[in-house]
């Protein structure tokens, strides 16, 4: 009997087991079928902006190297003794300003040498002109012989030549006794010395005195894709090109585009291109990394968005468009340049519409929204918010 009873208990407490889990689960049921919870999300909430057109600066941006305008380096051109540097490292100096002098005492004797002997020469011409004019007299009378006329001829036209000699002497002479007097070839500004007072130079030497370097104006090269040569070239066709140098975002100065070099560089597949600026507070300085900015156009009444309304998908660029019923619709866009805060569109989209511009990622076609703020308009395209100019040739 104790087995039967047994067994009798351990039926009851499976048949309440498995009531207690068919009541739990009829309690749970409705709750996964109410109606509420199979009724639509709760909205969310977004920001938008008014699609708008404006005026639309155009750039392209480039990294390059500041370069000095002009570079000389200062060195001797005659051998001697260095007697006196007569500027200060860093110093702003004036073409035909004295930088260095060397001891001049060897090549004047030269100069003055080379003087004493044209003065002998011309007195030796003056004696034998005069006795040419003598014979010459002479000569129809049967006193001088025609050898003497001829011979006398050819003393004076001697004599003219060495004078000729002479003078270029002192000419040459003149020359190095100015080198002697090392001056500034252009306006620029002085490096560290690389001679002192009382060594000897030499016209072959290859360190020089020192290094100027022409600060303004001043120049900067810099690189484009080769694919934005059609883009330049078609601005330079129009006018000076403006172009701005920058570093970690902050402007340093404003120049134009000079040049397009020659040939692209196929390893790179990039064009170089040099600007000049004239650098009036001195923030441009030779081997300078610098970012260059350079307006290429500007897009009059360019359909424009905020960059944060731009979504990428699998299909290219799209964006959220806010309906009247408050669901928002997926529009694909066609966009042709855009920075940090403005996007232009050429399709896709019309003057107007309300575009969503925060909490994308939570949305998809049909989604009923909220809107939190929206701006009257896409912020302005200015400096501080350049559009780059499409990968694609101006048209």
């Amino acid at each position: 009997m104790i087995p039967i009873r047994l067994s009798r208990t351990r039926l009851v407490l499976g048949v309440a087991a498995i009531a207690a889990i068919a009541f739990f689960a009829w309690l749970l049921a409705p709750a996964h079928a109410s109606p509420e919870r199979n009724a639509a999300p709760d909205t969310v909430a977004v920001s938008t902006a008014v699609v708008t057109r404006q005026n639309v600066p155009v750039y392209l941006e480039g990294l390059g190297t500041v370069q000095a305008f002009y570079t000389v380096k200062v060195t001797a051109q005659v051998n001697g003794q260095l007697t006196d540097v007569a500027f200060h490292e860093g110093e702003q100096v004036r073409r035909g300003q004295l930088l260095a002098q060397i001891d001049p005492r060897p090549y004047q004797a030269s100069l003055d040498g080379a003087r004493a002997a044209l003065a002998k020469d011309d007195a030796q011409l003056a004696g034998a002109r005069k006795d040419l004019a003598r014979y010459t007299f002479l000569q129809p009378k049967k006193l001088a012989s025609q050898q003497q006329v001829d011979t006398q001829k050819a003393a004076v036209g001697a004599l003219e030549a060495q004078m000729e000699a002479d003078r270029a002497a002192i000419e040459s002479a003149a020359t190095e006794l100015s080198y002697t007097r090392i001056t500034a070839p252009i306006d620029g500004r002085t490096g560290m010395r690389q001679m002192d007072p009382g060594n000897i130079v030499h016209s072959t030497d290859t360190g020089g005195i020192v290094v100027l370097t022409q600060l303004q104006p001043i120049s900067a090269v810099f690189t484009l894709p080769e694919n934005a040569l059609g883009a330049v070239a078609d601005a330079m066709s129009r006018g000076p090109v403006q172009v701005v140098a920058l570093t970690q975002g902050q402007q340093l100065d404003r120049g134009t585009v000079k040049l397009i070099d020659n040939q692209i560089d196929p390893t790179t597949g990039t064009i170089r291109l040099k600007a000049t600026f004239p650098n009036p507070k001195l923030k441009l300085w030779p081997g300078q990394f610098v970012n260059l900015r350079l307006l290429v156009r500007t897009d009059r009444n360019a359909l424009t968005i905020p960059a944060a309304a731009l979504q990428r998908g699998p299909d290219g660029m799209f964006v959220y468009i806010v309906r009247p019923d408050s669901t928002v619709a997926q529009q694909p866009v066609t966009v042709t340049g855009n920075s940090e805060t403005v996007a232009v569109v050429t399709q896709g989209l019309e003057q107007g519409q309300q575009v969503v511009t925060s909490n994308a990622f939570r949305l998809q076609p049909g989604t009923a929204v909220r809107v939190m703020d929206s701006a009257a308009k896409p912020p302005t395209a200015s400096l501080g918010a350049p559009v780059r100019a499409s990968r694609q040739p101006a048209s």
